[in-house]
């Protein structure tokens, strides 16, 4: 049966919104250079301190990111997370935090939790970092959104990870890793990755599938923060096709999806 999700109740108006982005590749990059907007929008909305985000990635620019990423030549060499956070700092006169390492399950023991954790990770074995980060009686993390992809289709998933802020109940959102767990299980292998070649990298990823994913997911965010509520949690874009197709917030599909769910979705971030 179909129906809304409400605003967790933990998300207060009088904090600012703590958001970890993990990865930042193709999602990644455009998820943290449009989280801006969302920031001066949810002001405006009554959150009056907005966002806090920190952007985790331990890659560094390649000439191949330089293709289809939010990267140039000087930054060839650089670490990604710093690059970003500096140039959306010096933009727009923030005070983001940059962690310039990859996510593992203990990384964030020293700093503040994040209410929202965003995964825009390449691997199974990623995710089942980030799964493990946000799972668990002693974890606060209110959301996961997931956003995922292949040559010309991908998903965005919102999801409520078991732990001491989220109980288990029918209502609780169903994270990508329950409604779909071999996306978060490595023993099923990798997909491949990127290849050195821009050309075959964009044969296997191809131009403004990220940028979809990451409007429309950030679109879902800012309706969940201006309304207070939800009648959808993610959705399925294809390229090929121009749909997008809605995930709605249905217990009962929740029940039917695990079962039925043979391949994992789209890997690559």
């Amino acid at each position: 049966m179909k129906s809304e999700h409400v605003l967790h109740p933990g998300l207060s108006r009088d904090q600012p919104i703590q958001i970890l982005v993990a990865g930042a590749g193709g999602n990644g990059s455009a998820i943290a250079l449009w989280l801006p907007f969302l920031h001066q929008a949810m002001q405006v909305w009554g959150f009056r301190h907005g966002l806090h985000v920190t952007l985790a990635d331990g890659d560094v620019v390649t000439e191949t990111n330089c293709v289809r990423q939010p990267f140039s030549a000087s930054d060839i060499g650089l670490n990604k997370a710093i690059v970003l956070i500096n140039r959306i700092n010096l933009f727009y006169g923030r005070t983001w935090s940059a962690h310039p390492k990859h996510l593992r399950k203990d990384s964030l023991k020293s700093k503040t939790p994040p209410h929202i954790v965003i995964g825009c990770v390449d691997t199974r074995k990623a995710r089942q970092q980030i799964l493990q980060l946000v799972s668990g009686p002693n974890k606060n993390t209110v959301y996961w959104l997931d956003l995922g992809n292949n040559a010309d289709s991908g998903q965005y998933v919102l999801g409520q990870p078991l732990n001491s802020v989220n109980r288990r109940n029918a209502t609780r959102l169903r994270t990508v890793a329950e409604l779909y767990p071999e996306i978060a299980d490595p023993r099923v292998g990798e997909d491949p990755l990127p290849s050195c070649s821009a050309l075959e990298a964009l044969e296997r990823q191809q131009p403004y599938v990220n940028q979809a994913l990451a409007s429309s997911a950030l679109s879902m965010l800012a309706r969940l923060f201006h309304y207070g509520r939800l009648k959808y949690h993610g959705a399925f874009f294809n390229a090929t096709t121009g749909r997008m197709s809605a995930l709605p917030v249905d217990a009962a599909l929740w029940r039917k999806t695990r079962p039925s769910a043979r391949k994992s979705l789209p890997a690559v971030g």
